[in-house]
């Protein structure tokens, strides 16, 4: 491990040492205590000096690090992409990012300007690029920076890769002593590409009125440029929140799950009579989807934006067809495959895996999505969520209803007669440090509840493969399942919920809203004092 002596004398970012001499001795100690790992969605950390955040010496160590893993598996000269959003710091560390490769021989491509994240998987994908770097945090808040590493065809690093590129950091050299090499950035011809790309999964003709926003991210303009592209030109933007800006001023965490994120958003939506409402996170990977209903707008959740897209993916009769959900989204998805004949693929949490759902060849993978709003709908194209082109395909699924004389509201409304009600929700227990949360998993699984809301439980652990529990309990007819998890990005543990009543529309979602509510009170005990 780095001396703070040391540090201080090779980091380059002149302002550090100002910085940590500012700190407190229990802040000092914060900051080396460890280094950023890699974890559900890369590095990613607060923007402070040390080893432990996120700033240009360690950009440049992880930098130097991934090259050396990429050069024991690659051709000399091979193809890498850069990219990075408008965070703070987003385009420095991008740069640095990218001549550090050049140094090493690599053939970089730069983005010339900030780019929604999808893009960058894209363009990994398209080129043959052996890897990509995009520093993002995504939709963290704007303290915190990050950097995310895809590998060829654009699929997120995995196990061994990012343990291999841990150890390659443990032995970077010192950040002032790693050769960089200026590089020119490119042309936005790739951005082109992959805008194009992104409004081709339209299937329809017509058009509708869009309300959007990108919640001061990269996507405002991208998202525009594919819409436009895909014939939907009446598209109204939430002015205060379309320009870039690193600072998020109007949302308190710029995730349009986060209560309150969207509500300007809706306020306008209801303003300009929209037919759709979208709003992006801000590296425009994740998309959500708001509708007009008799009593106002409304988010759909990300399972139902999944039940509604998954289901007009499938519409198409495709061949071979393999969806894909994670263990903490609903199982409906894969009801849906079943009735379409297509097969569906349960993976861990996190677009690592779901992009990976057809690697045995059984198929191929022609959509996915994970609850918290991901979604990738053109697989082909970007193997990643992409809530550019999930925003094409909703607005076209829209259109699509329409001309059958249907909403969203009665396409759901036919999904949950078909497949059984399904009603899902998420418990969250806030905890200090991850070792709380492991803490509290290792009494879970110590004594696991043997029942819920007065419904017997099964319990499945999904050690090793992750650290969460499966409890589920039911029969044909209703059904419970609850999946406890800490978080991978966040100090915190996270218990996902779905109940699923069939028969008459109306009475069985009577009876699985009463259920989860008691099911989520149960559930918040857990976490509190551990199972009885």
């Amino acid at each position: 491990m780095i001396s703070v002596q040391e540090w201080l004398a090779h980091d380059p970012d002149p302002g550090a040492a100002a910085e940590l001499a500012a700190c407190s001795e229990a802040e000092l100690a914060d900051r080396f205590a460890g280094t950023l790992t890699f974890g559900t969605a890369g590095l990613r950390g607060p923007l402070r000096a040390g080893p432990n955040g996120m700033n240009l010496a360690v950009v440049l160590r992880a930098t130097w690090a991934l090259g050396r893993v990429l050069l024991d598996r690659s051709p000399a000269g091979a193809a890498v992409v850069v990219g990075y959003d408008a965070r703070h710091r987003s385009a420095e560390f991008g740069r640095a990012a990218a001549e550090v490769l050049a140094a090493q021989g690599f053939a970089v491509t730069l983005m010339f300007a900030p780019v929604p994240t999808p893009a960058v998987a894209y363009a990994v994908r398209a080129t043959g690029a052996v890897a990509g770097v995009q520093i993002t945090a995504s939709h963290n808040p704007p303290t915190d920076n990050g950097y995310k590493v895809y590998l060829s065809g654009g699929l997120q690093i995995v196990s061994p890769t990012d343990q291999e590129i841990e150890t390659r950091i443990a032995a970077a050299p010192f950040a002032d002593e790693i050769a960089r090499t200026r590089v020119a950035a490119s042309g936005a011809e790739l951005v082109r590409a992959y805008v194009e790309r992104a409004a081709s999964v339209r299937r329809t003709a017509g058009s509708l009125r869009v309300a959007l926003t990108p919640l001061h991210g990269v996507g405002g303009d991208f998202a525009c440029d594919a819409l436009a592209l895909a014939g939907f030109d009446d598209v109204h933007v939430v002015p205060e929140q379309f320009a870039p800006d690193p600072d998020f001023p109007t949302v308190a965490f710029p995730n349009p799950e986060e209560p309150g994120a969207v509500d300007a958003l809706l306020a306008l939506a209801a303003e300009v009579d929209a037919d759709i409402g979208i709003a992006l996170d801000p590296d425009a990977d994740r998309c959500a989807v708001a509708v007009p209903t008799p009593d106002g707008w409304r988010l759909l959740s990300g399972d139902e934006t999944g039940w509604l897209l998954g289901d007009y993916v499938l519409s198409a009769g495709l061949d071979q067809a393999v969806v894909a959900s994670t263990v903490v989204s609903s199982r409906m998805l894969a009801s849906i495959a079943a009735v379409h004949g297509a097969r569906h693929v349960e993976t861990l949490t996190g677009f690592k895996w779901l992009a990976r759902a057809d690697a045995d060849g059984e198929g191929t993978l022609v959509y996915a999505y994970e609850e918290a709003i991901g979604h990738c709908v053109d697989p082909d194209a970007v193997r990643d969520k992409d809530g550019i082109s999930a925003a094409v395909l909703a607005c076209d699924l829209v259109v699509a209803l329409r001309r059958q004389g249907r909403t969203v509201l009665d396409a759901l409304d036919d999904l949950a007669r078909r497949h059984g009600v399904h009603t899902t929700t998420a418990v969250t227990r806030r905890v200090n440090t991850p070792e709380q949360a492991a803490a509290v998993m290792a009494r879970l699984r110590a004594a696991p509840p043997t029942e819920v809301a007065g419904v017997a439980l099964h319990v499945t652990d999904l050690q090793p493969r992750t650290d969460a529990l499966v409890f589920t309990s039911g029969d044909d007819t209703a059904s419970v399942r609850v999946v406890v998890r800490p978080s991978g990005t966040e100090p915190k543990l996270k218990c996902y919920i779905e109940i699923r009543c069939s028969g008459e529309l109306e009475p069985a979602r009577a009876r699985a809203a009463a259920q989860q509510a008691a099911v989520a009170a149960d559930v918040r005990t857990w976490g509190q004092r551990g199972p009885n």
